[in-house]
């Protein structure tokens, strides 16, 4: 079996580790070889992968919308299927989100994501949309800025997901024929300040109830709760962190990898 991760970070690497113990060949893309030390994978530039991509492969496309943009034009008709991870912002202001809420393009980003959504899902090759809420993880999440200082104590909704359990999800879609887009989210969202008062009482860190020690609001903007129970059902997964409850202390005991 081969695996094509274009973009290999943060969720790749765990998705890449997973092929990998199968026994299958895993090809990555990176900007930051140096980040993918002890990687048993082939690593190669974004240009190199005509010269690697094998046909029938399956592909876990997960370069931001900012990115190169021929990714695709570089895959040719390879590729046997394609997974894209996207993100809940496609779905704008929407306040309560499932299989069924339309994006929203309101926003250059959200278009941006969208646009590539379209590509992917009109390519010749069978195809799922992956869109995650917040990621968080060993290294990165509010356990993580809270340390610094950097928190919101806002009332707003936030839905996240562990990498671990997004990496299933991937690892799952790849195998999968399941089809369209769907958003990604664990079981339990809550407001940003439910979850600084939750990371400040295992770190044992006094908040401060003052906007100067809030992150920007641009980063909390959004008041969304996620509902990615039918992405679950149809690619049978199970949540090894349905709630930031038992994800957050996983984290900050599994250290750091980025």
């Amino acid at each position: 079996m081969d695996i094509l991760i274009l973009g290999c970070g943060y969720t790749g690497r765990r998705v890449a580790e997973r092929f990998i113990a199968t026994g299958a060949h895993v090809t990555v893309t990176t900007r930051h070889p140096q980040k993918l030390a002890g990687l048993n994978a082939e690593i190669i530039a974004l240009e190199d992968v005509p010269a690697h991509l094998r046909p029938g492969a399956l592909v876990l496309h997960s370069i931001p919308a900012d990115g190169p943009s021929n990714v695709l034009d570089l895959l040719g008709s390879r590729p046997a299927r394609v997974v894209y991870l996207s993100t809940t912002g496609v779905y704008g202001t929407a306040s309560l989100v499932d299989e069924n809420t339309p994006v929203d393009t309101g926003t250059d980003r959200a278009r941006a994501r969208i646009e590539i959504e379209q590509a992917i899902s009109a390519g010749p090759w069978s195809s799922l949309v992956l869109r995650p809420a917040a990621i968080y993880g060993p290294g990165r999440g509010i356990h993580e800025s809270i340390q610094r200082g950097v928190y919101s104590l806002s009332d707003t909704y936030v839905s996240r997901i562990h990498v671990d359990d997004l990496a299933a999800h991937a690892e799952a879609a790849l195998l999968s024929i399941v089809t369209g887009a769907y958003p990604v989210a664990d079981e339990d969202p809550c407001t940003s300040r439910e979850m600084a008062e939750f990371c400040a009482s295992l770190l044992h860190l006094q908040l401060r109830q003052s906007a100067g020690a809030e992150e920007p609001k641009s980063r909390f903007a959004s008041n969304r709760r996620v509902d990615g129970s039918a992405i679950r059902r149809l690619l049978g997964i199970t949540l090894k962190y349905p709630s930031y409850r038992t994800g957050v202390p996983a984290s900050l005991n599994d250290g750091c990898i980025m």
